[in-house]
């Protein structure tokens, strides 16, 4: 199957901050939002949220797994009027690799929904992916995979799930390769050879392709059996789930 690049690295990403984000909920210190700086926390720790010198920012330090000072930063807004008053998550960023900088910053919507997310996964110092979200679910994903501070790779996704994909292999700005994905699996990949912008080779991949012929077949199976010829099909299902596949084969390369 394609796996295309940077498949772990986002995988591990998700859970670095799922990590950190479980064992911030203790040792909490809240610190002044006119501060600038706040006990056990660099003076310049690359912060990317917006907080320093504004008075309507409530700022939270907390610990992560294993760090001795403070590594994760939630910045709230602070809203409303009397009763009414209450703080919003706005802004979160994390020291992942626990180095003083901080390397994953996600902001809010004033609803609390997960809005966007920069990260810099190889810890050089630049950012190499930008995350997109829709409703609180990632909605496209881009890549930096040579380090010149341009994404490299989108994926975007439906509904939470990976659908479509396109990659520039030889960082010409371009793509030269995209990828079509069933139900979050790779079915198809797409090939422009000579970087003229068409492409010039389908590849399919195989293993999803029966999975999808598979799914069919059993649909296919499931509707005669609930019509009421179970019992006088009973012989005739194999060629009939033979025939679906090679439909859904033919309909699935026509894609």
């Amino acid at each position: 199957m394609y796996n295309g690049r940077g498949r772990v690295r986002s995988v591990v990403l998700v859970l670095v901050l799922a990590a950190c984000a479980c064992g911030g909920s203790n040792h909490d210190a809240k610190g002044p939002a006119m501060a600038g700086e706040v006990a056990g926390v660099a003076p310049d720790d690359r912060s990317r949220c917006d907080y320093k010198g504004r008075g309507d920012r409530e700022v939270v330090e907390s610990l992560g797994p294993s760090a001795k000072t403070a590594n994760i930063r939630r910045v709230y807004g602070i809203v409303g009027e009397g009763e009414d008053r209450h703080r919003v998550l706005l802004c979160r960023e994390v020291d992942t690799n626990l180095d003083g900088v901080k390397d994953v910053v996600r902001t809010y919507t004033d609803k609390g929904e997960a809005l966007n997310e920069v990260a810099d996964t190889n810890f050089d110092g630049k950012m190499d992916t930008w995350i997109t979200f829709a409703k609180g679910r990632v909605a496209k994903l881009r890549l930096d995979h040579n380090g010149d501070g341009q994404d490299d790779e989108t994926r975007f996704y439906t509904a939470g799930q990976l659908s479509r994909a396109q990659i520039d292999t030889n960082y010409d700005g371009k793509p030269d390769v995209w990828e079509i994905y069933d139900d979050g699996k790779l079915e198809r990949r797409g090939v422009d050879l000579d970087f003229d912008g068409h492409v010039d080779r389908w590849d399919r991949d195989e293993i999803a392709l029966r999975e999808v012929e598979q799914k069919d077949q059993a649909a296919e199976a499931a509707a005669t059996a609930a019509s009421g010829g179970a019992g006088t099909n009973a012989g005739s299902a194999p060629g009939l789930g033979s025939g679906s596949g090679g439909a859904s084969a033919t309909s699935a390369r026509g894609r």
